[in-house]
């Protein structure tokens, strides 16, 4: 099957819009796939919702004898978890997420309370904490082909404060991880900017068609 048989799903992240996938969704479709650049808006509901509004009116525009699969950036990443623990997609093929908060994020648990946090964030913003019952860490592991790349560099040192360990200004690489991803893959590059970083996008596209990200010592 090539690339001209397969869809990819772009997922943004929150207070954001499919703008922020642009740079993607060009290179993607340079390379043959079929891509379905999705805007919702990740601010005006919770993350249950979202992924339901966002992701099943996209899936049945495409081919069900298609193979779909998903590129995300942070919240995108937490919105086809979601899915995937409520529905089944027959023609799954792979998931590459950027900078997802897997296991929540610490800023969420410091900031989440402060006045205006809520409102500007949402309610799946105020969702994504670190605790052992936060959205992400009832979500379960990954039974599906996932890679992830964290970022390790940070534009927001006050973010980053309330972060440990190595982060990319939202999210710690730690945080990052989930159990049962195929692969996991640190570049030194920003949240907010890393879907729009050529290696990063030259990564995305190296997974989906080979289920593995590429290292430097290979060829």
């Amino acid at each position: 099957m090539s690339s001209l048989d397969e869809n990819v799903i772009l997922l943004h992240g929150l207070i954001r819009s499919d703008w922020s996938m642009h740079k993607l969704e060009k290179a993607l479709t340079k390379e043959g796939y079929r891509v379905h650049n999705v805007s919702y808006e990740s601010t005006r509901n919770n993350v249950e919702a979202l992924a339901e509004q966002a992701i099943g009116p996209v899936l049945a525009a495409c081919p069900a004898d298609q193979k779909v699969h998903f590129v995300t950036h942070s919240l995108g990443g937490i919105l086809v978890r979601q899915y995937l623990k409520h529905h089944d997609i027959d023609n799954l093929g792979r998931v590459v997420m950027l900078g997802p908060p897997n296991k929540g994020s610490e800023v969420i648990d410091r900031l989440r309370d402060f006045p205006g946090f809520r409102f500007f964030h949402g309610e799946a913003g105020v969702e994504l904490g670190t605790g052992a019952t936060s959205l992400p860490n009832r979500l379960g592991q990954a039974d599906f082909d996932l890679g992830v790349i964290a970022g390790t560099r940070s534009i927001n040192l006050f973010l980053s404060t309330l972060i440990p360990g190595v982060d990319d200004g939202k999210v710690s690489v730690a945080n990052t991880r989930l159990e049962g991803m195929r692969d996991h893959l640190e570049m030194e590059v920003t949240h907010t900017f890393m879907m729009r970083n050529n290696k990063v996008i030259e990564q995305v596209i190296h997974y989906l068609k080979t289920g593995k990200f590429r290292r430097e010592n290979q060829v």
